[in-house]
């Protein structure tokens, strides 16, 4: 005697190019009891399941990432199947070598020198990126740069290199990149604003100033590019230990730690899959808002 149970598994977005972006909304499993009352599950479906790679089939660009974040960013993306482009102001030894651990992962990875900043070299540069892969699905603006200081101590020079490299460098990518995803019929968009750029800092009016400028452009595009199928949206990381904040004095990051309710720093890592979710077609419904990856420190 067998007794038929039906389970429904719901499955929000698309599964991706592993079943050639076959839409699977609902799954259906079939569990079977014996007399002896143990269950057998379609296993091989699960398998099958685990083995979609969420981003399979796609081209991604990131900006700033032969290290730090954006190096984590790109690693994560090569992970669920992404073929990656990333630029970086030069390709050094750190920028050969992210570009060989991305390779390592099966998919195609290549570094760019290019001038984010550049609105001319930005266009030759994304050129080149759709001659070699074809296409671009995904744009994660991470490009950016410090230069602390007080408001009256502050020079013209330091607001200036600060709201170029990390404001106009995304609009120089997105201006670039927005005519090959509308004929694609779609794209994510991924500005890297900051907490900073939500709640402003003491001693960083420029950074924060082109952080909250990476929202309202990350919002707008939204809006604008929407109808066309491409999403945009910011994350806005808090302390993310990277090689600038390792750095520090252990007093004062555990002054930063005593500010954050999880009471540790965040990793590039977690910021990176945040940028997945977003990447990714789990979040096909979510376009034009802020994320905050922060441990609560700004909520």
């Amino acid at each position: 005697m067998i007794r038929l149970r039906t389970v429904k598994l719901v499955i929000f977005g698309e599964i991706p190019a592993a079943a050639e972006r076959f839409k699977i909304f609902f799954l259906t499993l079939f569990v079977f009891r014996t007399k002896k009352g143990k269950t057998e599950y379609f296993a091989n479906i699960l398998n099958t399941l685990k083995a979609m790679k969420l981003l399979e089939g796609k081209v991604a660009v990131v900006t700033g990432a032969a290290r730090g974040i954006g190096k984590a960013i790109a690693l994560e993306f090569a992970k669920e199947g992404a073929d990656v482009a990333f630029t970086d102001l030069v390709i050094d030894d750190n920028g050969k070598a992210t570009e060989a651990e991305i390779a390592a992962l099966g998919v195609k990875a290549k570094g760019y020198a290019s001038n984010a900043a550049n609105f001319e070299e930005t266009h030759k540069v994304i050129e080149e990126i759709v001659k070699d892969f074809g296409r671009i699905d995904i744009l994660v603006n991470n490009a950016g740069i410090t230069k602390d200081g007080l408001m009256m101590r502050m020079s013209e020079a330091q607001w200036d290199a600060v709201l170029t490299v990390n404001l106009k460098s995304a609009f120089n990518f997105i201006h670039a990149v927005t005519p090959i995803m509308a004929r694609q019929k779609g794209g994510s968009i991924i500005n890297m604003s900051s907490v900073v750029g939500v709640s402003g800092n003491a001693g960083q009016c420029n950074y924060s100033a082109s952080k909250a400028g990476m929202i309202g452009l990350a919002k707008s595009i939204a809006k604008e590019m929407g109808p066309r199928g491409i999403r945009a949206n910011a994350i806005a990381p808090g302390f993310i230990m990277t090689e600038m904040t390792d750095k520090l004095p252990d007093e004062v990051k555990e002054g930063w730690y005593k500010q954050i309710p999880l009471r540790r720093g965040g990793t590039p890592e977690d910021v990176a899959k945040v940028a997945l979710f977003l990447a990714s077609d789990l979040s096909s419904y979510v376009s034009g808002q802020v994320i905050h990856c922060c441990g609560a420190m700004n909520c």
